[in-house]
């Protein structure tokens, strides 16, 4: 594969005498790894672990994941490795605080949301943001499939969150940016490549941090990263932004034998992954604290509910379909029924006051008149009462079936059917007149032509129980 002139110049401008093995490792397979979702699965498969973040691993080859039944139903989650890093500089930057709460800015397709979500403390709330509506739509999927109860999904521009000014404990803005850490892995991502589109880059991403830094209040921490090696893109935007605001950057330890490389610019603290040093991608990340001075947002109580009242056999009924039901609330908006957690009550009408909100907490499902309609977020939450529910265990080929949305021959009876694979729910189902009504979610469907058993995939076959 040949690169950029001008890359190549740069780089080897930047790394030295490293750079011989950087450029040999753009030619080497990109390694593959997962992160496990911990509230749905327990056991661990025997692979080579993720240094720098728990429940992460790398498989020896990239098998086809479309055809695991296990990844759809959000057991694990399909993540390079490098970009696991954030959880390590979380759990070291974050404040100790009472409901914190997270916003990462530039949040599809979910890998770095759903990573921040296994992190976030009970009384936490997490707002997942995707400005572009198609690409939100693939994180509100994402979400639902991890399940996790404290996540929000927004479909907003970074300056629609000026509205919330002093609200968020910690803002993730992960970079829009020029993709020279993906050249290995996404030969679209060279071609597309130029000294131009660095520049542009940059100033958007100038735009993005300005727009969005009001959101964070007094003390608050900023997570900034990118998939790009560049200084532009990198240091020298967080220069400029201690320039325009009052912020201060974070030194984060990290163990030695990660081979991360740990630079300083001035003032200005960074970690870089090099695909020679690390097993995994490009990526760059940098924490900075927000001063003390400026307002911190404040949350009114006592206000009428943006809510629809729901009565109390009905709150009773469909709360009987959560386990640690105590610990949440059911609302209705329109037709749909959600449960927040008993912490985000006040906060819930600020979000909604301000953005363009595509899920909240977990989906209960429809009441139109008398008839009750169960959300596929219920399903996949791992908080559903599972025992409310006549559950369906398919095998692997009638769980593709189920996820493709082709007819299942079974007989059952009248009534919701939670259908699982390996007791790992998938979705509802509803036998009518001799066939089975499948309520999986058109859009999040698997497309591709099924192929013969001996190219199927479970995590579960690597995993000793």
């Amino acid at each position: 594969m040949s690169w950029p002139e001008p890359f190549l110049t740069r780089m080897k401008k930047q790394l030295g005498d490293l750079f011989p093995d950087f450029l040999q490792s753009l030619d080497t397979p990109a390694p593959v790894s997962i992160r496990i979702n911990n509230s749905k699965i327990q056991a661990r498969p025997e692979l080579e672990a993720v240094p720098w973040m728990e429940s992460a691993f790398y498989l020896p080859e990239r098998p086809i994941f479309t055809l695991d039944p296990l990844l759809h139903a959000g057991a694990y989650y399909v993540q390079e490795a490098s970009s696991m890093f954030l959880g390590h500089v979380f759990k070291k930057v974050v404040p100790q605080v009472d409901k914190l709460k997270v916003l990462d800015l530039c949040g599809a397709p979910g890998g770095k949301s759903t990573l921040l979500a296994s992190l976030m403390p009970e009384d936490g709330m997490l707002i997942c943001n995707e400005v572009i509506r198609s690409r939100a739509n693939i994180l509100v999927e994402n979400i639902q499939k991890w399940g996790n109860p404290l996540c929000w999904v927004s479909n907003n521009d970074p300056k629609d969150f000026s509205s919330l000014a002093g609200f968020f404990d910690v803002l993730l803005i992960d970079a829009p940016c020029s993709g020279e850490g993906l050249f290995r892995r996404d030969p679209k991502a060279a071609s597309e490549w130029s000294p131009a589109n660095v520049q542009l880059c940059v100033e958007r991403q100038r735009r993005i941090l300005l727009d969005s830094w009001d959101s964070l209040k007094p003390g608050g921490v900023l997570i900034y990263s990118t998939c790009t090696y560049n200084l532009e893109e990198n240091e020298e935007n967080i220069a400029w932004l201690t320039t325009e605001v009052e912020a201060e950057s974070l030194e984060i330890p990290i163990m030695e034998s990660w081979n991360v490389k740990k630079e300083q610019l001035g003032e200005i603290w960074g970690y870089r992954f090099f695909p020679n040093r690390t097993k995994g991608e490009g990526l760059f990340i940098t924490a900075v604290r927000k001063g003390e001075n400026g307002k911190e947002f404040k949350v009114k109580k006592n206000r009428k509910s943006i809510f629809e009242k729901i009565d109390k056999e009905t709150q009773k009924e469909l709360g009987s379909y959560l386990r640690e039901k105590e610990k949440f609330q059911l609302f209705k908006r329109g037709d749909e029924v959600f449960a927040l957690h008993l912490s985000q009550k006040d906060m819930a009408h600020a979000l909604e006051d301000n953005l363009k909100i595509l899920h909240r907490g977990i989906p209960i499902g429809e009441v139109k008149k008398k008839n009750f309609v169960p959300a596929h977020g219920l399903a996949l939450s791992p908080l559903i009462n599972q025992d409310n529910f006549e559950r369906v265990n398919l095998d692997h080929g009638e769980s593709l079936k189920f996820l493709s949305r082709a007819p299942i021959s079974k007989e059952l009876k009248k009534g919701w059917k939670l259908f699982c694979y390996q007791n790992h729910p998938l979705g509802w189902g509803k036998p009518v007149n001799q066939r089975i009504n499948n309520y999986y979610p058109q859009h999040w469907r698997i497309r591709m032509n099924i192929p013969e058993e001996e190219r199927w995939f479970s995590l579960s076959s690597l995993i000793n129980e």
